[in-house]
């Protein structure tokens, strides 16, 4: 009989949560165990030395649940075959959900960026900043530096404290984006970037970074809707269309 697979995961987490959607669509039983809520889970993952979620877990074997066809190997269960966009077509994607995101953490008034998200120990003002820290470092790996869980997670500087200082923020990364998409000096699609969940082609980062912002830039909707506040030029199908997102916005 083969040993139990575990999920473990937290509220607000995108891959997570596509994960979760992952096992579902394949008829994949799993335990879940959500660790904002579970002790003894952190404990687990601690002892292997794991900070980051999501992680799929088979008896002594773990991996971190961050690119589908990762998990269909180590499941031994055929993949998608997700067709993927071209580096082009996810830089305009990306350009497009910045300048939503922009928008948006400009609606949120300052007396609620302090608000936390359901089930999940990060404000508003955090999730606004995360959108533009996901894409500042992707570009710092394509330089050569490690993507890691802990430079993702950094919390917004003193700095940045309403919405507008955020937004400007996310221009300035805007603006070392198109820096870098138009230099000469671009590398291959399959240039290797070092990451926390291991080596990854710079196609696989590139489209993580737009669909990760993406998902939390549908957060930051969601947000402004339990706000009564209607969000300025929503993001439509169309702006989203190709890329690997769950379905849902936000875990049940």
């Amino acid at each position: 009989m083969p040993e139990p697979i575990t999920l473990f995961w937290q509220p607000g987490c995108t891959s997570c949560l596509r994960a979760k959607e992952f096992l579902r669509s394949h008829g994949i039983s799993f335990d879940s165990i959500n660790i904002a809520e579970s002790p003894s889970g952190l404990e687990k993952l601690s002892k292997q030395g794991i900070k980051a979620v999501p992680v799929l877990m088979q008896g002594d074997r773990f991996i971190f649940a961050q690119v589908l066809s990762d998990i269909a190997k180590f499941l031994g269960i055929e993949d998608d075959n997700h067709v993927p966009l071209t580096l082009e077509q996810l830089v305009t994607r990306l350009v497009t959900i910045f300048n939503a995101a922009q928008r948006y953490a400009r609606q949120i008034p300052v007396s609620h960026l302090n608000h936390m998200l359901p089930g999940r120990a990060r404000s508003y003002r955090e999730l606004a900043y995360h959108i533009f820290r996901i894409a500042e470092c992707f570009l710092e790996a394509t330089r050569g530096r490690t993507l890691t869980d802990e430079d993702l997670n950094k919390p917004p500087g003193n700095n940045l404290q309403t919405g507008e200082e955020i937004a400007e923020y996310g221009q300035r990364v805007l603006q070392t984006l198109n820096v870098w998409w138009n230099s000469e000096k671009i590398r291959t699609e399959e240039q290797i970037i070092a990451t926390y969940f291991g080596p990854q082609t710079l196609h696989v980062v590139l489209e993580r970074t737009t669909w990760h912002s993406a998902q939390h830039t549908r957060q930051l909707m969601m947000v402004l809707k339990t706000l009564n506040i209607e969000p300025d030029g929503p993001l439509l199908p169309e702006n989203l269309s190709g890329l690997p997102l769950p379905e849902k916005v936000w875990d049940d």
